[in-house]
């Protein structure tokens, strides 16, 4: 078990916390002072943190990608940066944690409509400016060479 562990930490707290449910269903208890119940709800968070953690970074490049089409103007390395960041974060997160794949599309499709605010926020233009849904496919904002609107040229 300490493979999956290693390997994708996010199967292994799914795993993990199954177990330690079907521990307290069996009332195998005789460790008064573990509560396995939440002791299982603890370990499975920590495995729901990583889908916080892709939700989070979603938010950020979809932003950051509202802002370089819709201000072309403004484009800066920071921008660019943050942009390829996010990009190469989300990779290994998912290169280190296989089992977190079955929560891409789901958490790229929440993702849009904070980053959406967050473009109007940022940018002062109104929300209407940007597209109620999401202009990007996933596979295009996964990919490095994609730059809605033009290539960086800083």
């Amino acid at each position: 078990m300490s493979a999956l562990y290693d390997s994708d930490f996010y199967s292994w707290s799914r795993t993990q916390a199954a177990g330690l449910r079907r521990l307290a269903e069996l009332r195998l208890n005789d460790l008064p002072e573990l509560d396995w119940r939440e002791l299982a709800e603890e370990i499975e968070d920590l495995g729901r943190s990583l889908e916080r953690e892709l939700h989070s970074r979603y938010v950020v490049l979809l932003l950051h990608l509202l802002k370089w089409q819709f201000q072309p103007g403004l484009r800066c390395a920071s921008w660019q940066l943050s942009v390829t960041n996010q990009r190469r974060a989300i990779a290994r997160l998912l290169q280190k944690n296989p089992g977190l794949k079955s929560k891409v599309d789901a958490e790229f499709a929440d993702a849009y409509g904070p980053a959406r605010l967050g473009a109007a926020s940022e940018t002062g233009l109104v929300l209407a400016t940007f597209p109620e849904l999401c202009p990007f496919s996933r596979e295009l904002v996964d990919d490095e060479a994609f730059w809605p609107g033009g290539e960086p040229d800083l």
